[in-house]
């Protein structure tokens, strides 16, 4: 052993001796390249889940915060849970998508008590509001956030993934209509209040819609007029959608909370005819 120790030794003498004038014994000489910091793993969904089911949800109001698949983006939702939801008494889900989705109000999913919650008081419903992050509802980044949101709460909680109704206010509104639209597999209904959506698409088709939706407009809207949004609407009934119009008489567009009786004949709409 020491015989072997004895040739090792000068061998990696010699190996520093060549690195340290070859690479950095010379001041006319470069630097070596510094050694790169580990590239962290990126999220994956599993991370995502992972995250979701170590959240503490209470029954009542529970305001969130939940890392996104991209690192350093966070979701920022509400969910209030009803105290009768259990294993044997799946409830239903209500989506609400806040207005002014581009104020980029932190706290805009916390305003719940307005018009969702009053209009579904005794329901026993979950409802969950996300935040729009200062974007429109139908943003790419939005568009994860619903899809996700909605399949970790309906896939761990104790929800009704057969009594799912998406409803939103102005922005959302707007948005209500467009994954009623396109994403026709997430809910059973929709209710748009005080909304401007053409459902014509790019190319000039219109498409049957294949939930069915109660949209309720204020006829006194000083945003979006009355008749425009009624020719949207038309549009999309001869297309073959089953829409529901409710004009609310004297209503105008900066007051949601007056929708709250609008929005409870809707409710009793869901009960009578979709659920």
């Amino acid at each position: 052993m020491k015989k072997l120790q004895f040739y090792i030794r000068p061998i990696l003498l010699f190996t520093v001796f060549l690195l340290f004038f070859s690479c950095g014994g010379s001041d006319d000489g470069p630097d070596p390249d510094p050694i790169p910091d580990p590239v962290p793993e990126p999220r994956t969904s599993q991370d995502v889940i992972d995250d979701f089911n170590a959240l503490t949800i209470n029954v009542g109001t529970n305001d969130l915060q939940l890392e996104s698949i991209v690192e350093g983006v966070f979701w920022n939702f509400r969910i209030i849970v009803p105290e009768a939801a259990s294993d044997s008494n799946q409830r239903p889900l209500v989506i609400r998508l806040h207005g002014a989705a581009q104020s980029g109000s932190a706290t805009a999913h916390q305003s719940t008590e307005c018009l969702v919650e009053p209009a579904f008081e005794g329901k026993d419903v979950f409802i969950l509001s996300p935040n729009s992050n200062g974007v429109l509802w139908y943003e790419q980044a939005n568009i994860l956030q619903i899809l996700a949101l909605s399949d970790l709460v309906v896939s761990n909680l104790d929800i009704d993934p057969a009594k799912v109704v998406l409803t939103g206010y102005s922005d959302g509104g707007n948005g209500s209509w467009f994954y009623s639209q396109f994403y026709p597999d997430l809910i059973s209904a929709a209710i748009p209040m005080a909304t401007s959506y053409n459902t014509k698409r790019s190319n000039g088709d219109l498409i049957k819609i294949d939930v069915p939706l109660y949209v309720i407009h204020g006829s006194e809207d000083d945003l979006f007029p009355l008749d425009i949004t009624q020719a949207f609407v038309d549009e999309s009934i001869g297309a073959g959608s089953d829409i529901t119009f409710v004009v609310a008489d004297g209503l105008v567009h900066n007051e949601p909370c007056t929708y709250v009786d609008e929005l409870k004949k809707a409710v009793t709409w869901l009960e009578t005819e979709v659920w």
